[in-house]
C-alpha cells in the first residue's frame, strides 16, 4: 500500500511540474506573485525537481542512475516543449537548475535509504 502512495505522490508532483512548465505565463502558479525575484524562481525549480527526485528515489531504491536519468530527461524534455508554447522561453540554465534539484533529491533519498533498517528476506 505504501508503494501506491509513493506512485500517486510522484505522479501528482510530475503533473504539477508539467503544468507549471507548460502553462501560459498568466496561468503559471507563483509563490510570491507574478513579479517574483529571479532567486525565488530558481528555488521553485530546484525544490520541485528535488521533490520529484526524492519520491522517485524511494520508488526505485538502489537505482540512482535510473532515477537521475528520469529526472534529467523530464527537465530537458519539458524545457524543449516550452519552445512550442508562445509566451515561454526555454533556457539551458533552467535545465541545469532543474536537473541539479532532481539529482540532489535523488541523492538525499538514497542517503536516507542507506541508513534505514532493511527487512529480513
Amino acid at each position: 500500500m505504501r508503494r501506491n502512495h509513493l506512485i500517486a505522490a510522484a505522479g501528482i508532483c510530475l503533473a504539477f511540474i508539467v503544468y507549471a512548465t507548460l502553462a501560459k505565463l498568466a496561468g503559471r502558479p507563483a509563490l510570491v506573485g507574478h513579479a517574483e525575484a529571479y532567486w525565488v524562481v530558481v528555488i521553485e525549480r530546484f525544490s520541485a525537481y528535488g521533490l520529484l527526485g526524492f519520491l522517485l528515489s524511494f520508488l526505485l531504491p538502489g537505482r540512482v542512475k535510473l532515477a537521475c536519468a528520469f529526472v534529467i530527461a523530464v527537465a530537458a524534455g519539458l524545457e524543449v516543449l516550452q519552445a512550442v508554447t508562445p509566451d515561454r522561453d526555454p533556457g539551458f540554465l533552467d535545465v541545469l537548475q532543474k536537473a541539479a534539484g532532481g539529482t540532489v533529491g535523488v541523492l538525499l533519498a538514497q542517503t536516507i535509504l542507506a541508513f534505514l533498517p532493511r527487512s529480513p528476506s
